[in-house]
């Protein structure tokens, strides 16, 4: 995996300021990015290809994302056609020449950025933890919020530091560690690179060519002719294009560059198109109009399915086979290929929905659906996540009706079908005895299945040791019925009428058992109740809350997709701040799943006066009445009927997002046991060397511990996605993996480090065949 460059880890560290709480906070209307002595200017034009939220306080110049602050606030308020700020990003304010002291004060704030003076207290700044500005030099020597580099603190130093920023931001910060920076090195960036010279003058000719001064240029000139055969001044960028492009000789390490690391070079795509050649044997993928062309076909294709699910399965493994390779091309990795990264989760979807979801219990229906079936609902969400456009996200919704609904149309009947419905579930008691001092249970709303294995691998790649199994929600699948059923204090509830609510009562009093009073019944039985921040005492038990999977699936709808994975990371930082605070074990529980589908989830009809309280996928039925659905008991009290919609239906138009029926998504939870993991020591595993000869990856790992063996996956936390034979590290930390598939050759991998029970405890991306 490539190190990020300089540029890229300052606009990382930029957004990270605007990190909050969404529990108990905003997001910040704006980060305020103060330099008092203008010195960050230089690499603000490769920040702008980076960050398109960024704009500069300056003279009026919309076209580069300049103006006056109060261009900057009408911007900011979205009172602008253009430019505009994207809906999940922040807006960067840079402020060259302002101290953020000129902004503390009205009454002494410069009336040109008086406008301004609110955003420090709706917004964010970008600062080091003592307060102070973030110069150049802070940011690179200090190792707490900055890069950590030994930067040499003389003038001359500094000097060559702020001399050669420019070309500072296109190097890999990698580059830069295990050794002492002083002006000698700032300096040799101007000539120590030609590689990165010759991309860096492509991306932008005219502006390098004013910067760089005379003698610079005529070096760089003197170094293309030697080692490119090209002149700069007499050939021009556009030969420089195509030459790249076609990637001949001296080029293909240029090309590789480009490839490998093409955000600082954002002038470089453009030449690329203007330098396409007419040869049509010329390489395809390195020009950026065979891609789109490719994109706008396998959106028409998309679009166009149709016909029995069979055959549009059989056409979108068929895509894959054709569209499958862009995702190697430079310009997946610019963003520009959308629709062949879905095409990767569409292809695993349409071989996972070719076997139909059967079983002839409940038990073996979820046993299917936990071994291997809930990887179709997974690529399904992947598939969407990896689209923004509307053309692109209906073309990937039109694929899913074709190939995801009707499989998960027959699994749902197939479950309601069965001649053992959950007219009652099987309740487990998994709280008696009560359980062991250091146990957290942590409540996560509508953590569904196939939501669970992602949070399990990414635990298990940080070192925790996870189990993880199933039980069957309470029924209706709705949080009032269900929570409660998976909480401690299970045996002080109970059920009488449904109401509207499908809320249970207090078994003592037969009061409503509202969250005030669950939290009593908590405190009652032992276990302290957490906020989202606190830790608690790891020497009691205790109940804590975190997530919000569910009410973003009700606000988003279709749109839940984009989000998982950020509400995967919230779970996976809530256990490691449990564990790292001394609890033993956390014990994650859900209420219920749910039904997603893009375009939209049928709807069946169920008169309003049959019913007492109708909800999107149930309803409790009015006394004695005859409904045409299927008919449930509530968990809390068989007796009280409860009408399901039938398959994946609601009752009302326009969902995509639901949940209260019965499918195995909305009524198979998961139940994950986390502890720390491997004990002392595995913290420290890393993958010390990794060298491949042909399809033989050679690894040494360092320390050694004993039982550790190593394993070549596409996906970390997945033993199936194993893609060699996991061996044993030996007496020096060293172990070799064969490829026996030369078909895989330059597929992205990992090395994963396993202690001796199968947990995953350090991981290293590669290339397989190894980087070309």
């Amino acid at each position: 995996m490539s190190s990020p460059t300089l540029v890229e880890r300052l606009a990382s560290s930029l957004e990270a300021s605007a990190d909050h709480n969404p529990n108990d906070a905003v997001r910040p209307a704006a980060i305020l990015w103060t330099d008092p002595d203008s010195r960050w200017q230089p690499i603000i034009p490769q920040l702008l290809s980076l960050m398109p939220h960024l704009l500069i306080h300056g003279e009026y110049d919309p076209a580069n994302r300049s103006g006056p602050s109060i261009w900057l606030r009408c911007v900011i308020e979205g009172t602008l056609d253009s430019p505009r700020i994207p809906a999940d990003s922040t807006p960067v304010l840079y402020l060259p020449g302002v101290g953020r002291g000129e902004l503390g004060a009205a009454e002494s704030c410069p009336h040109h950025l008086k406008p301004l003076i609110e955003l420090q207290y709706r917004g964010a700044c970008w600062k080091q933890r003592n307060g102070r500005d973030w110069t150049v030099e802070a940011f690179l020597a200090s190792g707490d919020g900055g890069l950590g580099l030994d930067v040499a603190g003389d003038g001359a130093t500094r000097d060559a530091m702020h001399r050669a920023l420019a070309e500072l931001a296109a190097t890999p910060v990698q580059s830069l560690q295990g050794r002492r920076l002083e002006a000698e090195d700032f300096d040799g960036l101007f000539s120590d690179d030609p590689v990165r010279d010759l991309l860096t003058w492509m991306s932008d000719s005219g502006q390098v060519k004013a910067r760089w001064d005379g003698a610079r240029w005529s070096a760089f000139r003197s170094r293309c002719q030697a080692d490119f055969d090209f002149d700069p001044e007499k050939d021009g960028e556009v030969v420089a294009a195509e030459r790249l492009g076609k990637r001949a000789g001296p080029w293909k390490p240029v090309w590789n560059r480009f490839a490998e690391s093409p955000a600082p070079y954002a002038g470089v795509p453009e030449l690329l198109r203007k330098a396409m050649p007419d040869d049509l044997f010329a390489e395809r993928s390195a020009w950026p109009q065979n891609n789109e062309a490719d994109e706008a076909a396998l959106r028409r294709a998309l679009q166009e399915l149709e016909g029995p699910p069979a055959a549009a399965r059989k056409e979108i493994i068929a895509l894959e086979n054709k569209h499958g390779e862009r995702r190697g091309w430079v310009w997946a990795k610019l963003g520009q290929a959308p629709l062949a990264s879905a095409l990767e989760h569409l292809a695993v979807l349409a071989t996972g929905a070719s076997k139909e979801l059967g079983g002839t219990t409940l038990a073996q229906m979820a046993e299917l659906y936990a071994d291997e079936a809930w990887k179709v609902d997974d690529a399904a969400l992947r598939s969407m996540a990896a689209v923004k456009s509307t053309a692109d996200t209906q073309a990937v919704s039109r694929a899913l009706e074709a190939v995801y609904r009707p499989w998960l149309e027959s699994a749902s009947r197939h479950l309601q079908a069965l001649e053992r419905p959950l007219v009652v579930r099987e309740r487990l008691e998994p709280y008696e005895p009560p359980l062991e001092p250091g146990t957290v249970i942590l409540f996560a709303d509508g953590l569904r299945f196939d939501v669970s294995q992602r949070l399990v691998e990414v635990l298990r790649a940080g070192g925790r040791s996870v189990t993880d199994e199933t039980q069957w929600a309470a029924h209706p699948t709705v949080t009032a019925t269900a929570k409660p059923a998976v909480s401690p204090v299970v045996s002080g509830i109970a059920g009488s009428s449904l109401g509207e609510e499908f809320r249970p009562v207090t078994a003592d009093a037969e009061r409503p058992l509202t969250p005030g009073r669950f939290r009593k019944l908590l405190d009652a039985a032992g276990y302290q109740y957490l906020q989202t921040s606190e830790s608690g005492d790891p020497t009691g038990r205790a109940w804590t809350e975190h997530g919000q999977l569910d009410r973003l699936g009700h606000s988003l709808q279709a749109g839940l997709a984009a989000r998982i994975d950020d509400q995967v990371e919230l779970l996976r930082e809530r256990v490691g701040m449990l564990l790292d605070n001394g609890w033993k074990e956390i014990r994650v529980v859900t209420d219920h799943g749910w039904l997603w589908l893009p375009g939209g989830l049928p709807k069946v009809d169920l008169p309003k006066f049959l019913t007492i309280s109708r909800w999107v996928r149930c309803a409790a039925v009015q006394g004695g009445s005859m409904v045409e659905t299927p008919v449930v008991g509530w968990d809390w009290n068989p007796q009280e009927r409860i009408a399901v919609a039938p398959g994946i239906a609601c009752f009302e138009a326009g969902h995509k997002y639901a949940h209260g029926g019965l499918s195995l998504q909305e009524s198979l939870v998961p139940v994950l046991r986390i502890t720390a993991g491997a004990g002392s020591g595995a913290s420290d595993i890393r993958i010390a060397d990794l060298s491949w000869v042909g399809f033989r990856c050679r690894v040494r790992i360092e320390p050694v511990l004993p039982g550790l063996s190593v394993d070549l996956r596409t996906r970390i936390g997945d033993a199936d996605s194993s893609v060699s034979t996991a061996r044993r590290v030996d007496g020096d930390g060293a172990a070799s993996l064969l490829v026996g598939d030369d078909g895989l050759e330059g597929t992205t991998a990992a090395i994963v480090v396993l202690d001796s029970g199968g947990q995953v405890i350090a991981q290293q991306s590669t290339i397989i065949g190894g980087e070309q």
